[in-house]
Order: structure tokens, then sequence, then C-alpha cells
């Protein structure tokens, strides 16, 4: 079998040339257009809704806050699957679509479904969408250092002027911040002395919050 394949290659040299030519250019083209990936994403589209509520136990969160938005976002077309977790002060709510499924389409029913529950769930519960990014998108890391700025003056840096640098640039989802200080304000209260002017508590939040409107 290999004798007659080799002598009818040797009586065909312009055919096997010219299948060899094209051979050659189609693995050309397809080395300069087929694009490669260092870490392959072969996860289905997901999108992820984190829910912060300040000072809850992973309970309170389940019932008030992980399964309204479970339940809700089953009923969502070209859903996969729906998987939430809780913890303490967090909930974390992995919306799984079918493959194939456009990201930002599947962002936007997830935002349609969330407005439909909107008024469920706590007032002063925390609600965001993650970046339109999977786990493999993590491409760069960087770390800033100064003999000169401290370890808060590194993040205000970085939180007001770095940070949104990069994400002008294009293909850039989101910048996470991690480390250092950032700055806060912190007010102490006399006990005795609200209590010889009479001052509630709640009227010195009141003026700090009041203090802080930006008001014409």
């Amino acid at each position: 079998m290999i004798e007659k394949v080799i002598e009818w290659s040797i009586k065909n040299k312009v055919l096997i040339l010219t299948g060899v030519l094209i051979l050659l250019g189609a693995s050309i083209w397809a080395v300069k257009t087929t694009p490669l990936d260092a870490i392959p994403d072969l996860s289905p589209p997901q999108v992820i809704i984190y829910t912060k509520w300040s000072g809850q136990s992973p309970s309170v969160i389940e019932d008030q806050i992980t399964y309204p938005i479970v339940s809700t976002l089953l009923s969502a077309p070209k859903i996969e699957t729906v998987r939430g977790i809780s913890s303490f002060e967090t909930s974390a709510v992995y919306v799984i679509f079918k493959e194939g499924t456009d990201i930002y389409w599947a962002r936007s029913r997830v935002l349609e479904y969330l407005s439909q529950i909107k008024d469920r769930l706590p007032k002063t519960a925390e609600i965001a969408i993650g970046p339109d990014a999977t786990g493999v998108g993590w491409v760069y890391e960087y770390a800033l250092y100064s003999e000169k700025r401290n370890l808060w003056q590194l993040r205000t840096l970085q939180d007001w002027y770095l940070k949104y640098a990069l994400l002008g640039v294009d293909g850039v989802a989101e910048v996470s911040s991690v480390g250092g200080f950032v700055k806060g304000y912190q007010i102490t209260v006399d006990p005795q002395k609200l209590r010889a002017f009479k001052i509630p508590l709640k009227k010195v939040i009141s003026a700090i919050r009041s203090n802080n409107n930006d008001i014409g």
C-alpha cells in the first residue's frame, strides 16, 4: 500500500507540490489569524452579583438577600444554573448562562430581574454586579513604593488617580486595589459632655450626615 502511494506521488509531482504549497499557505494564514490565549477561558458565561449588608449574620443574609435573588433569577431565560453563597455581611450569587450566550445580553437580563425585586431587598444593602471579566482575565499586578509617601497616601493615589487612568484603557474591565490604608475620619464622642448639654447621640449623627451634603 505504501509503495503504491509513493509510486503515485512520484508520477504526480506537480499535483503533490501544489498541495504542499496550498497547505503551507493555509498554515501560515492560520498562525497569523488564530487568537491565542496563555490561559484559555473554558468557563461558561456567568454574571456575579455581590451584596454587602454590614453587621448581618450569614443566616439573615441567606433569608433576606441570597434566597430572594436566587429564586427570582431561576426563571430568567437561557439560565444554566444559579448558585448562592452567604457569609458574614456578604452574599455572592453566581448566575451561569448556557454556552454561547452573549455576556452583555446576560448582564442586562440580570439587571432587569434585579430591578423587579429591588423593593423586597433591605434598603441598606449594597448590591453590585461583578465586572464583565472572568477569573482568568487577571493579566497584570503592580505595587506602589515611595520613600516620601506613607501607606494611606499611596492608597489615595491609587484609588483616585491611577485606578481611573487604567480603567480608561481599552480592554480593562476592573482595577482592584489591595493593601495600604484607606483614609477615613473618626469622631470620638464624650458621653459626659453630651449628657451635660442634653444632646442625644442621634443628633450628632444627623449633624455629621447633613454636613456631608453638598447643597447649593
